[in-house]
């Protein structure tokens, strides 16, 4: 699995102009799901990514996690993270996980995120999704498992 993690001030995801998802201050997680992936490997993100200390202290520094802030996470399923751009001038998506196997484990990732963290959002799997986002400092980091 691969994420593209942003720390947001606040973050939407609309479709068909309507808002199926929002958060304030938290993470916006951009998740694909690998051909090779399990559901298994799930937990280890999940755990990485509440307990990352990207949020900043009293003193300015990164040292608190998404939980110290009692922060909320906005997934959004992304297969184009997989995207090969090696060959050519149109990316290839063969390494990503074909709908059969990454909903699922898409599915799971939320389910253990709102057990860990009880305030998360999500687009709909598939779906033409517009986003929208306040990024915090910037703050953009990918995570892969």
């Amino acid at each position: 699995m691969r994420a593209v993690v942003q720390r947001v001030l606040e973050a939407n995801v609309s479709i068909d102009g309507a808002v199926c998802g929002s958060i304030g201050k938290g993470l916006l997680v951009l998740l694909g799901v690998h051909k090779e992936d399990q559901p298994d490997d799930t937990t280890w993100l999940v755990n990485k990514l509440i307990g990352l200390r990207i949020f900043e202290d009293q003193h300015g520094k990164m040292n608190l996690s998404l939980q110290d802030v009692a922060g909320e996470m906005l997934v959004i399923s992304q297969f184009t993270l997989y995207g090969n751009c090696a060959n050519g001038r149109r990316p290839d998506f063969l390494n990503a996980a074909p709908p059969a196997t990454a909903i699922p484990i898409y599915e799971k990732f939320v389910d253990e995120v709102k057990k860990e963290l009880g305030k998360v959002q999500t687009g709909r799997f598939g779906a033409y999704m517009k986003v929208s986002l306040v990024n915090d400092g910037p703050v953009t980091i990918i995570v892969e498992k």
